[in-house]
């Protein structure tokens, strides 16, 4: 998940019928992207009225197709960003830091990693995060829907 809103379909049984996407219930332009959340909302309605019968439930192998591959670094990108969080709780502040920054250098695209971070510089965060979105130079910071079109 990037940011939200963010949604997540899961049926009756536990099982995903859409994966992380961007969630909202009306039309805007949003950080470059435009989101047709009227659509998405007309989607979600079909999906709670028909269940797996409706156009917008996904079958696990497009779930799996859509999903991102973590890379070789995702792994030890997530022990040092926990090893950080742990430090900070404990303390040690300056620690937690070079730990974050290298959670961030591994895996330079998670968002996540980097709020932590940024959580805890005082009037920093939003300046921070303005500076990696202008860094993003065109790449969208919310992949745009992919809904199947309905006649």
């Amino acid at each position: 998940m990037v940011n939200v809103p963010m949604g997540v379909w899961i049926d009756e049984d536990g099982r995903i019928v859409r994966p992380a996407e961007v969630a909202y219930s009306d039309k805007l332009s949003l950080f470059g992207v435009s989101v047709e959340g009227d659509k998405y909302v007309d989607g979600l309605r079909d999906w709670v009225a028909k269940g797996k019968d409706s156009v917008f439930a996904m079958t696990p192998a497009q779930i799996i197709a859509k999903a991102s591959k973590p890379d070789a670094n995702a792994g030890l990108a997530d022990a040092h960003f926990k090893l950080a969080v742990y430090l900070h709780e404990h303390g040690k502040t300056e620690l937690a830091q070079k730990h974050w920054e290298k959670a961030q250098h591994l895996a330079p695209d998670d968002w996540n990693f980097h709020r932590q971070d940024w959580s805890f510089r005082k009037g920093e965060a939003m300046k921070r995060w303005m500076q990696k979105f202008r860094a993003l130079d065109g790449k969208p910071y919310y992949e745009p829907l992919d809904l199947p079109e309905v006649k």
